[in-house]
């Protein structure tokens, strides 16, 4: 890590990048504490986490195999299984048979799954923004900027 002593005064971007492994513990930092603080929005609404995450790549990923949707999430094929029973008995997730594989269903959001979801980011956003409108116009500004680098860096497509 590259001592503060050793960047330029006042440390500004246009003078010196501050070193990848300081700003990657300042990122690491603030990301957990932000998504931590962002869940208690989702807290708010009718699912759980795992069933949220879960729904989020149905929605987002389009119709999705049970393995791959547990790829993506990380867990077993029987722990999705009880999250995707429980998506579709709350009537938020179909199953279907796979065209494509007659031995296979893929998942799909309802209707009623994309407007639960649509729902949870309207809330997080805007309670994101409220906190925003705490910041100087020049901290939004910097964060405005910086939001193409973050997208990059966490793999996500731009949204915008």
């Amino acid at each position: 890590m590259t001592p503060r002593s050793a960047r330029p005064a006042g440390g500004s971007p246009a003078t010196a990048a501050p070193a990848a492994d300081e700003v990657a513990d300042r990122l690491h930092s603030a990301a957990i504490h932000l998504l931590r603080w962002l869940r208690r929005e989702d807290e708010r609404g009718a699912l759980s986490g795992p069933r949220l995450s879960a729904l989020s790549v149905i929605v987002f990923g389009g119709p999705v195999t049970l393995g791959e949707l547990a790829a993506a999430e990380q867990v077993r094929p029987p722990t999705m299984t009880r999250i995707v029973d429980a998506l579709e008995a709350a009537g938020l997730a179909t199953r279907r048979p796979d065209p494509a594989d007659a031995r296979a269903v893929l998942i799909a959001a309802t209707r009623t799954g994309r407007r639960l979801l649509a729902e949870g980011r309207r809330r997080r956003v805007e309670a994101l923004a409220e906190r925003l409108r705490g910041l100087n116009d020049d901290e939004r500004a910097a964060l405005h900027a910086a939001a193409p680098a973050l997208v990059r860096l966490s793999g996500a497509p731009f949204s915008g």
